[in-house]
């Protein structure tokens, strides 16, 4: 996959088009900054996942969730049923849009490090599917609300097997010094598969890892699979119980800069099988139902960001060079990734064609932040000047989902587009919105 979506094209004149519709056409109707999702591109990602990896381990052997943390929506959710997705949701707000989608419960699993007791009994009284159990706590959370509840819910165990995944420090997740799972190394895991086998209200699934972010190394999803399967093995023949899942995450890098290439989801599914099958024969296990929850390889790539430029200067460097500051309409309350991950994007100038020189730049946010950069370095037309759009790409991923109301800038609508329509599936944020949280007695 690229860094745009499959239907953006670029005019003669240089503007840049998604499904049909024209960068000026959708800055005018629905303003900037915007979040641009091609709905298209965005069921053809979903499906190759599920067709990739029935097709290494059989139809009906592989679960697909989206994990919903990359970007939710209603109308997302909506896509995920009908092109037959399950989902993953890690916080009440995103069980919330699940149910508001009215997306069957049979088909969510529940993540997350810290479940509060109302976001837990929230989870059962919908009825999902599974509950990933995260900590020794959260073990008598669960068994308490359900039995409260008279049921038995299903789970599963997320495990650390302590795996050093090749990605930034602070979106890997599987390594021993993390705040996730329970450690297979220090026989943390088993013990927590023996304290849900004991209880009566819980039903234990599965186990589950997830490594990181951005991988683009298959190596680490074999050795975690490895690690899984030699637990799964530890437990049924402690107790004589085959665990009939295993889920293995999500995390498949996707390429945000020229170059660079995105982790295949058949090459993926293909190794994977290969090594899940060799680690049960030699275990004398079956192979297990697997699962696994892509997010960012699905939506990252589907969605551009639009900008309007508002200003731009010249700044002289010390080495006699200079640099164009170019600063648009959003920054760092829709894109935080540059700032705190180091992540690096590209951007284009995209509602006409240049002939004019390139010089160094760097795209700026309108935040009272030195760090608010989107584009550190970057060359650019030297004539861009305000009211100029200018367009980044591959911003489905933690773009919308991660931005806030810093200097009390209003969030930017989503719009879907398809087929030479757009439609707001998430409307933009108004100051009324902002000051409906004040106390005006306070």
């Amino acid at each position: 996959m690229s860094m745009w979506s499959k239907n953006a094209s670029w005019a003669a004149d240089g503007e840049l088009f998604i499904a049909g519709i024209s960068a000026t056409t959708l800055a005018s109707e629905f303003g900037t900054p915007l979040f641009v999702l091609d709905e298209d591109d965005f069921r053809s990602n979903a499906r190759r996942f599920i067709d990739a990896f029935e097709e290494a381990f059989g139809a009906g052997k592989v679960s697909v969730y989206y994990a919903g943390k990359a970007f939710l929506s209603a109308s997302v959710i909506k896509w995920l049923e009908e092109d037959g997705l399950n989902l993953d949701v890690c916080t009440g707000g995103e069980l919330a849009v699940a149910k508001l989608a009215k997306f069957p419960p049979s088909r969510i699993e529940f993540h997350g490090n810290n479940k509060s007791v109302a976001e837990i009994e929230e989870a059962l009284d919908y009825g999902v599917e599974y509950i990933a159990i995260d900590s020794f706590v959260e073990i008598s959370r669960v068994e308490k609300a359900a039995a409260t509840r008279g049921m038995i819910q299903k789970v599963i165990i997320r495990t650390t097997p302590g795996i050093e995944a090749h990605t930034h420090e602070f979106i890997a997740t599987a390594h021993e010094d993390v705040k996730f799972g329970f450690s297979i190394a220090s026989g943390a895991a088993l013990e927590a598969a023996r304290q849900v086998r004991g209880s009566t209200h819980l039903d234990l699934q599965g186990l589950h890892a997830h490594i990181g972010s951005q991988i683009f190394d298959t190596d680490g999803y074999e050795l975690a699979a490895k690690r899984i399967i030699e637990l799964l093995a530890t437990i049924r023949d402690e107790s004589n119980l085959e665990l009939p899942l295993l889920d293995l995450g999500g995390g498949f890098g996707i390429a945000y800069l020229a170059g660079e290439s995105a982790l295949d989801p058949a090459t993926v599914a293909k190794k994977m099988c290969a090594v899940i099958s060799s680690a049960c024969e030699a275990h004398g296990l079956k192979v297990p139902h697997i699962s696994i929850e892509p997010g960012r390889a699905i939506v990252g790539p589907s969605m551009a960001t639009l900008y309007e430029v508002g200003t731009t200067k010249s700044v002289t460097l010390e080495n006699g060079g200079s640099r164009a500051y170019i600063a648009v309409d959003g920054g760092m309350s829709d894109n935080i990734r540059p700032a705190i991950y180091d992540a690096e994007y590209t951007v284009v100038l995209a509602n006409r064609r240049s002939t004019a020189a390139l010089q160094p730049s760097r795209v700026v946010g309108k935040h009272c932040e030195s760090g608010d950069i989107i584009i550190k370095n970057v060359d650019l037309p030297s004539d861009i000047a305000p009211g100029d759009l200018l367009a980044t790409p591959v911003t489905g991923a933690y773009g919308r989902s991660m931005a806030s109301n810093y200097n009390h800038i209003s969030r930017p609508p989503v719009v879907a587009v398809s087929d030479g329509k757009a439609r707001i599936i998430v409307r933009r944020e108004t100051h009324e919105d902002l000051l409906r949280l004040e106390n005006m007695e306070g």
